[in-house]
């Protein structure tokens, strides 16, 4: 199908236009108004077009998981969040630590999915710490980068040795960084987990984590992403490092920039989430984090869960909120409106920043690239609906928020995956 996006406001950071103009789609990528004959026109009048956003962080639960979410149902929730590409996570059953779990990933993305989607393998076999899964198989099947996101790597020796055999091809290290040891409770260590008597934990369980990973990607020269940053001092410990010439990059996520742990009053589960959601000064950290550079991506962490996990007890309920449908709409709102970054620089961290730590190459809405784009309103707002999600899981705090950046149409390989 031919499709002419028709007279929209056209904002791409990495061509660096911000400008009313069409986009011409045809073959699956952007081209040029020769020759055209549309077969689908798009009035975009008003409202903008943007880069399709890629997730550098997601959980999509399958294989294993399915009653949670599943690679259709999620990959449908992230086309309405404006997501064209997505990396998921390997915390799986079985866990994808070999070529097998990866291929059929790829595969039944490619066939049934509404992105793309863009596998993360385990760095150890099984998640356990002990032994390195088959990387190199698994970068040839397909993989993007390691990680044992979920749990930590704990010993420092074998996050050295997954640190130099993921380096020979070209594959980055994604830490989830958390000391175990002290990392045992409910929500973030504060005034708000004494007020509601639950075992909190402290932020230097991430901040010991970030503190030995920077370390070792400085001795070893090579680099380190870290995963889903929450804490001031965190975010220091990288700015610091970043002057340094230490090659560490990291992400943070819109619920460390939107709430604080004061969302988890009522013993609401919703807000509960590993890292815990921290105190107010924390965010206005990772704010400041997003605003100076230092924080290089904004992921989601989607963690779909069914409701039985999430309708419990405080200390009983899962981890995790499902972000796909919120997460532009949080940074615009937020970030955006709220005067700490540009739409160009939010977009950036959310399209160009994870597509440089997967080496996917620059993304631009000009011709001869994929089409991969995004319509969206910018000014009317609209209240967020869980009841309405695409996927399968509900567990959002965001119910009832107004937002602004509602999602129109998402068009990705230049067919429409989502429209409104």
């Amino acid at each position: 199908m031919n499709i002419l996006v028709q007279g929209g406001r056209v904002v791409d950071p990495a061509a660096g236009t911000d400008e009313i103009r069409d986009i011409y789609v045809s073959d699956g990528r952007i081209t040029t108004a020769d020759d055209f004959h549309a077969d689908r026109i798009i009035d975009a009048a008003g409202m903008t077009i943007i880069p399709g956003l890629i997730d550098a962080h997601c959980h999509l639960r399958e294989p294993g998981f399915e009653y949670r979410e599943d690679i259709v149902s999620g990959t449908r929730s992230a086309a309405k969040g404006g997501f064209t590409t997505v990396a998921c996570m390997p915390n799986t059953s079985p866990v994808v630590d070999n070529t097998a779990v990866v291929e059929f990933i790829v595969n039944k993305a490619r066939e049934k999915g509404y992105c793309r989607v863009l596998p993360i393998g385990a760095a150890t076999k099984g998640q356990k710490g002990k032994e390195l899964a088959e990387i190199g198989l698994m970068s040839e099947a397909g993989i993007v980068a390691i990680s044992d996101d979920g749990s930590p790597i704990e010993r420092a020796d074998m996050m050295r040795k997954a640190m130099l055999y993921a380096n020979q091809f070209d594959l980055k290290v994604i830490s989830h960084c958390e000391e175990m040891s002290i990392a045992e409770g409910h929500m973030n260590e504060g005034i708000v987990s004494l007020e509601l008597g639950l075992r909190g934990i402290p932020a230097v369980a991430e901040e010991i984590m970030v503190s030995r990973d920077i370390i070792l990607a400085e001795y070893l020269k090579l680099p380190i992403h870290l995963a889903h940053l929450s804490t001031a001092r965190s975010i220091d410990m990288v700015r610091q490092a970043k002057a340094r010439g230490v090659k560490v990059t990291c992400e943070t996520c819109p619920h460390y920039f939107t709430l604080t742990e004061e969302a988890c009053r009522g013993f609401n589960t919703m807000a509960k989430m590993n890292p815990p959601l921290r105190p107010e000064a924390d965010r206005q950290a990772i704010i400041a984090g997003l605003a100076d550079g230092t924080i290089d991506i904004i992921a989601t962490d989607h963690a779909p869960h069914h409701s039985d996990e999430k309708d419990l007890e405080f200390g009983l309920a899962n981890n995790g909120i499902v972000g796909f449908e919120t997460a532009f709409a949080l940074g615009y709102t937020w970030l955006v409106r709220g005067g700490h970054l540009s739409l160009a620089e939010l977009l950036s961290k959310m399209t160009s920043g994870p597509a440089a730590l997967f080496g996917l190459g620059e993304q631009k809405l000009e011709p001869g690239y994929p089409a991969d784009l995004v319509i969206a309103d910018l000014d009317t707002s609209y209240v967020f609906d869980r009841d309405k999600i695409a996927g399968k899981a509900r567990n959002t705090p965001y119910h009832g928020f107004e937002l602004f950046g509602r999602v129109l149409t998402t068009i990705q390989g230049g067919k429409i995956r989502y429209e409104a």
